[in-house]
C-alpha cells in the first residue's frame, strides 16, 4: 500500500529552486534512503514530505489525503500523531532529562505524566540508554544524545519517521550502532522510514534508494546488504 506521495513538488528559496517537480511513492513499512550530493533538495523533500514545509507547486500525499493544502496547526498535528522526526542534532532540550525529553511528545499528545515517564524509559531501555534517563544533554556523548533523540522520535510509535542524516554527527561505529537500533525497531513496528544521507554505507541499510540531483530524481535503486554492528539485518 502507497503511505506517502509526491507529484510534481517544486520548492525555491528566493530565486534558487531547491526541488524542480519530484515525483515518487513511498509503501507502508519500506525504509527508503534520499541520497546526492550536497545541495541536490534532499533535506527540502524530506521537509515538504513531513509537513514542515508545503511545496510551491505540485502535491504532497499521505494516505490519500493532499497534506499540502493543510493548515500550519492540521500539519503540526500530524507530525504529533502520526509522524516523527529525526535530525542530525537531535534537538534535545537542555534543560530537561533524557526521561523528560522523550516523554516531551506524549505529554504534548495529551499522554499522563506517569504513563509517559514509563514509555520513555522503556524507549531509552531499548536504545541502551536507560542509565542517562535522569541525565541532562550536556553530560551526555554524542551517542547518548543520539539515542535519545531516537527514542523521542519512536515514543509515540509514529507511522512514519522521517530521519535527516540521523548519524552524521556520530562516530562510525557510534552511527552504525544508532542505525542499527532504529532500523531493527522500525521493521519490528512496521515503521516506514524516510532516511536523508550523503553516505552510501548507510543508504545501503534501506529497502531502496532514491537519488536526487540537481532537484529532481536522478534514479532510483534496491539498498544493499550491509555488514550490522552487533548482529545480522
Amino acid at each position: 500500500m502507497t503511505q506517502l506521495q509526491a507529484r510534481g513538488v517544486v520548492r525555491a528559496y528566493g530565486p534558487t529552486p531547491a526541488l524542480r517537480g519530484v515525483t515518487l511513492d513511498v509503501a507502508e513499512g519500506e525504509i527508503v534512503a534520499v541520497t546526492g550530493p550536497s545541495g541536490c533538495g534532499k533535506s527540502t523533500l524530506l521537509h515538504c514530505l513531513a509537513g514542515i514545509l508545503r511545496p510551491d507547486v505540485g502535491e504532497v500525499t499521505w494516505r490519500g489525503q493532499r497534506i499540502d493544502t493543510w493548515s500550519e496547526a492540521a500539519r503540526s498535528r500530524l507530525r504529533r500523531t502520526e509522524f516523527g522526526v529525526l535530525f542530525q542534532f537531535g534537538q534535545l532540550v537542555a534543560e530537561l532529562t533524557a526521561a523528560e525529553n522523550v516523554a516531551l511528545p506524549l505529554l504534548l499528545a495529551g499522554t499522563g505524566r506517569r504513563e509517559a515517564r514509563t514509555a520513555a524509559l522503556t524507549w531509552l531501555d531499548r536504545f541502551g540508554v536507560a542509565e542517562v534517563a535522569d541525565v541532562r544533554p550536556g553530560e551526555m556523548s554524542g551517542g547518548q544524545q543520539q539515542r535519545c533523540a531516537t527514542a523521542r522520535a519512536l515514543v509515540t510509535e509514529p507511522r512514519v519517521l522521517f530521519a535527516d542524516e540521523p548519524t552524521g554527527a556520530l562516530d562510525t561505529l557510534t552511527g552504525e550502532q544508532v542505525l542499527t537500533q532504529l532500523v531493527r525497531l522500525a521493521r519490528e513496528q512496521r515503521t516506514t522510514v524516510v532516511l536523508v544521507t550523503h553516505e552510501p554505507r548507510i543508504a545501503a541499510y534501506a529497502d531502496r534508494e532514491i537519488v536526487l540531483r540537481d532537484g529532481l530524481v536522478d534514479h532510483t535503486g534496491l539498498g544493499l546488504d550491509v555488514p550490522v554492528v552487533g548482529g545480522t539485518r
